[in-house]
């Protein structure tokens, strides 16, 4: 049945960068699309006028430079990350730019709620198909929550921009303005893996059942536990994101998602992060679907996956479970992120595992990641009654349910040994300052 309407010369209506963005004024708040579909050129042009003063900028971990948030700009831009990444690092220890610390699935509900009120929102979107609908490619996560609230959406519509299935469509009529694109999406490529993610992927990979659902992060210890599960069958992906190493198991006849409750059938995301490999896969492709984080990462759809093995990485580990995993001390590294949610979630599934994966040291060897107490200005991401499976080089430990006493024990066991003795003496005397309760 024809709808009347045509798309096909969607083209002729774009305008310059310069023109689109001409829709921020001053004191706007403005959502950024993040990741592989960070706008770069609206940003380029956003940062190249010079008649603009607080303007609000809003997003997650961003790719590429972030001119926005360069010294100078402080009077023009705030950058606001909900998730960050190197380009806003620096920028937040000088104070030059603001961090929300946030569950991912929590970040619609800013939006949806109006707690954080959008004026603007910039994304990066594949063109419009034959019923006028654009999609919010390789980034749904808070993306389709600001498509849904901001006044005015502006949008770099990029031909190479894979079109996603899910809940993730923007209507072509709900573009204030556009500028049309025709270039490569920023691709982050799997680095070698080093001796240590090695044995920890050997060990996660261990952990992991026929059957299971998987979640897993970006970097070289997710990478590493994925590249050991091809022997695996019939696995399912539930995850908030994912990179190329899980287009490697579809391929091999591992991931079948055959037993998943949620998404049966198909693998479940919210974002992406890889290669051109990675977004010819997810390109039309109707056995994969994008959803908004609040929903992927809602504890109750979670949990109703069966054996969901969430593989997630820390910076530190005190030696009574407590987690930091998104700042080293006070400087802020990257964000809270997905990790409580789909801790919590994995260790309701039936017969999940919660897995927190890092390696015993840092600074070449010199310092152990498993200490007494954490840093000063550690953030704690994941309490010490949510963590279950603790993984490094030297072991794998299930935490659940022990003392503290019995947590300490465990934890020194897979530390590096070159800092056991001194660990266990640390503790040690740590309980000794533990006061005594009041007599009576």
């Amino acid at each position: 049945m024809s709808t009347g309407r045509t798309f096909t010369d969607w083209k002729s209506r774009g305008v310059s960068a310069a023109d689109t963005i001409a829709a921020v004024a001053s004191g706007n708040t403005v959502f950024v699309h993040g990741a592989c579909a960070t706008p770069a050129p609206l940003i380029d042009a956003l940062c190249a006028r010079r008649d603009l003063e607080k303007v609000k900028l809003y997003h997650l971990h961003t790719a590429g430079p972030a001119p926005f948030a360069e010294r100078g700009r402080e009077k023009e831009f705030r950058s606001v990350s909900l998730f960050t990444g190197a380009p806003l690092r620096q920028a937040i220890a000088e104070d030059r730019a603001d961090f929300v610390p946030i569950f991912l699935s929590d970040i619609p509900g800013l939006f949806l709620s109006g707690a954080v009120k959008l004026d603007v929102a910039i994304l990066q979107v594949s063109p419009p198909d034959a019923h006028g609908l654009c999609s919010l490619g390789t980034s749904c996560d808070a993306a389709k929550a600001a498509s849904e609230t901001a006044k005015i959406i502006i949008a770099e519509i990029n031909e190479q921009m894979p079109r996603t299935h899910g809940n993730n469509v923007l209507p072509f009529d709900r573009i204030h303005a556009f500028v049309a694109t025709d270039r490569p999406l920023v691709e982050h490529h799997v680095e070698p893996e080093t001796s240590v993610e090695a044995r920890i992927g050997d060990l996660v990979a261990g952990l992991v059942e026929d059957g299971s659902t998987l979640q897993m992060g970006i970097g070289g210890i997710p990478d590493a536990a994925l590249a050991r599960m091809h022997n695996k069958r019939d696995l399912g992906i539930h995850t908030e994101m994912f990179s190329d190493r899980v287009v490697d198991l579809v391929e091999s006849g591992a991931v079948t998602n055959r037993h998943k409750a949620v998404g049966s059938g198909r693998i479940v995301t919210s974002f992406i992060n890889g290669t051109r490999r990675l977004f010819d896969f997810v390109h039309d492709n109707p056995l994969v679907a994008f959803y908004p984080c609040d929903w992927t990462n809602d504890t109750s759809v979670i949990r109703k996956n069966p054996k969901v093995v969430a593989i997630n990485s820390a910076i530190q580990i005190d030696l009574t479970g407590q987690v930091c995993a998104d700042s080293i001390g006070h400087r802020i590294f990257s964000g809270i992120g997905g990790q409580m949610d789909f801790i919590r979630g994995a260790a309701l599934s039936r017969g999940g595992k919660p897995i927190i994966a890092l390696p015993s040291t840092a600074a070449g060897g010199k310092i152990s990641r498993l200490v007494v107490q954490l840093n000063a200005g550690a953030g704690v991401v994941t309490t010490r009654g949510h963590v279950h499976w603790v993984v490094t080089e030297y072991g794998a430990v299930n935490l659940h349910g022990k003392s503290l006493r019995e947590r300490g024990e465990a934890l020194i066991s897979i530390a590096h040994p070159d800092f056991r003795a001194e660990l266990a003496r640390d503790l040690t005397q740590a309980r000794h300052f533990i006061p005594s309760p009041p007599k009576s």
